[in-house]
């Protein structure tokens, strides 16, 4: 049993102090007697200097969301933040882990959502480590404990369904305005595929056996399932129409379906409760799980929606502009709302890349996405959690711009065979 010193005890404390400890099954208790010696092994973590002390800022003894100035130090053999000219390896960890920037920044880009280029993670270079369990592990060595680190990883693929197919099942407004923009833009090979499905041939995004053998392997795999009306962003096939109801359903028999809230639902709490109920009727059975379609996402605003709603886990925490830990680690950890100053039922489960991010926004080839998978695996072997991603299904099938992409599935799906 670790015991800690501390000048006050709250909810901050208890937080960062569970990620640290508890989730690593070390036993510990906050006191705010410095007297107390009943324990083995004490240390301080106070604003006022004393004996085996980590010296405090100010951030977790606050009940506010308060700017301060950043800079970076080392604590260790790690790097972590100065808040105000303390360096704080403590508060460093609930800041990431809890998005506290994302609280005080105004900065959102064209689709409302944080930037990455606004991070700390992207000013440090930190995104691609696991910067809270690392931390986590230099505060235990300075207590003197030795912790064993991670070895076992749990692969969960996932699969965003935001066209379930190319051509089949669409009709009316949607096919019509399809063939006109491929007309318009002198997509003539896309006319021929058009006819060549309407005659017989498989869809180029119909991948969906692909998705059953990786769920068959991965009982953990999830689909993220788009059923909101069409619009600009949203142009899934109607959840009206039979047989796409019919493939939700017998997906659902192989594998985890829940809910890709639409674009359009974002903050809009009536139209994410509609969406949540059509595809609860759809597969007969409650849904608990979420990820937000663009990762679209503002903090508090989006997961206070989805907790009031029944939701109860969350998978949209990464940056689609690049691949890593969004909130410093691979572990799912409950949320702490910053703006309430307390910890919610909502669980966020961080993923650690998207199919998108490396193709798309950080145009890495594909022996570049392999080598970089490896190393976001072997971080996360070796501080824990769950290695999570995201693929779609129009990106598995080798079409188009994807084509060999799918030797990058395969090859994530492998890594647990060394």
């Amino acid at each position: 049993m670790i015991q800690i010193v501390v000048d006050e005890i709250n909810e901050r404390l208890s937080y960062t102090f569970d990620f640290i400890f508890k989730s690593r099954g070390v036993e510990y208790a906050l006191t705010t007697n410095r007297e107390n010696e009943q324990f083995e092994t004490t240390f301080v973590y106070s604003q006022k200097p004393f004996g085996n002390a980590i010296l405090s800022s100010s951030l977790l003894y606050s009940k506010k969301i308060e700017n301060y100035t950043i800079s970076k130090n080392n604590f260790g053999e790690e790097e972590c933040l100065s808040f105000d000219g303390v360096t704080d390896p403590i508060a460093t960890i609930f800041y990431i882990l809890t998005r506290y920037e994302e609280y005080t920044s105004n900065v959102r880009d064209a689709h409302g959502r944080f930037p990455f280029s606004e991070s700390v993670l992207s000013k440090y270079n930190w995104v691609e480590k696991a910067i809270c369990d690392r931390l986590a592990i230099e505060i235990l060595k300075f207590i003197g404990l030795d912790f064993k680190k991670e070895t076992k990883v749990q692969i969960i693929p996932t699969f965003d369904i935001d066209n379930t197919f190319a051509y089949q099942l669409k009709s009316g407004k949607q096919k019509f305005l399809s063939i006109c923009k491929d007309i318009a833009q002198l997509h003539f090979s896309r006319l021929r595929e058009r006819k060549s499905v309407k005659n017989g041939a498989k869809d180029p995004y119909d991948t969906f056996d692909k998705i059953k053998s990786v769920a068959k392997l991965f009982p953990k795999t999830k689909l993220f399932w788009l059923v909101g009306e069409l619009a600009e962003k949203d142009r899934n096939i109607s959840i009206f129409n039979e047989k796409h109801r019919a493939l939700i359903q017998e997906m659902n028999t192989i594998c985890s379906v829940t809910l890709h809230p639409s674009y359009a639902s974002f903050l809009k709490k009536e139209k994410l409760q509609e969406e949540k109920e059509n595809l609860e009727k759809i597969i007969e059975t409650p849904i608990y799980s979420s990820r937000q379609h663009f990762l679209r996402f503002q903090l508090p605003n989006s997961f206070q929606i989805l907790e009031e709603l029944g939701f109860e886990h969350e998978y949209s925490m990464g940056f689609a502009e690049n691949v890593g830990f969004r909130c410093g680690t691979a572990r799912a950890h409950s949320w702490f709302d910053v703006k309430q100053n307390r910890v919610r039922d909502l669980v966020i489960h961080p993923f650690m890349y998207m199919d998108g991010t490396l193709n798309e926004y950080m145009q890495l080839s594909i022996d570049e996405s392999k080598n970089k998978i490896q190393e976001l695996y072997n971080e996360v072997k070796e501080f824990g959690g769950d290695f999570v991603f995201l693929w779609h299904n129009e990106t598995i099938g080798d079409y188009q711009k994807w084509k060999g992409w799918s030797e990058v599935l395969d090859f994530t799906l492998n890594l647990g065979d060394e």
